[in-house]
């Protein structure tokens, strides 16, 4: 018995529809939901969120935000999420290099290098999840 699953951003509805079980990146670790979960409300960390449905694997780059889950329904709620398959490889990877320099040209302002290590953070996820993709193709399994 599938469950629904929603991913939201701020800007759009990135995924919807029914799944056999989602990993998401919990802020404490990873967490695996199964139809009829106990309900919680909990935040997410940065990593990768894992769509298992009918034997195939879908891959997402997840950035913040949280995760509320009742016995019949998913929702995650994240900053940003990228599916594997439209992630720009170069892109990341231009903006792993530009999160680079601003670190190294070392930032006087706190401030300034929490947002650059935040960027380099997240560019490697991206750059992760899009070569795990690339690497092994879309993933059935069974």
């Amino acid at each position: 018995m599938p469950i629904l699953l929603e991913i939201v951003t701020p800007e759009r509805l990135a995924y919807s529809g029914e799944v056999d079980s989602v990993q998401v990146p919990g802020s404490e670790g990873e967490m695996g939901i199964l139809p009829h979960h106990a309900p919680l409300v909990s935040m997410l960390g940065i990593g990768e969120l894992v769509i298992r449905s009918g034997g195939a694997e879908e891959l997402f780059a997840i950035a913040g935000g949280f995760v509320q889950v009742r016995p019949d329904k998913v929702v995650v709620m994240a900053e940003t999420a990228d599916m594997a398959s439209e992630i720009d490889l170069e892109l990341a990877q231009e903006a792993r290099r530009e999160a680079e320099r601003a670190i190294e040209t070392g930032y006087h302002e706190p401030a300034d290098l929490a947002v650059a290590r935040a960027a380099l953070q997240q560019a490697l996820l991206r750059i992760r999840v899009a070569e795990r993709r690339h690497r092994e193709g879309p993933r059935r399994r069974g």
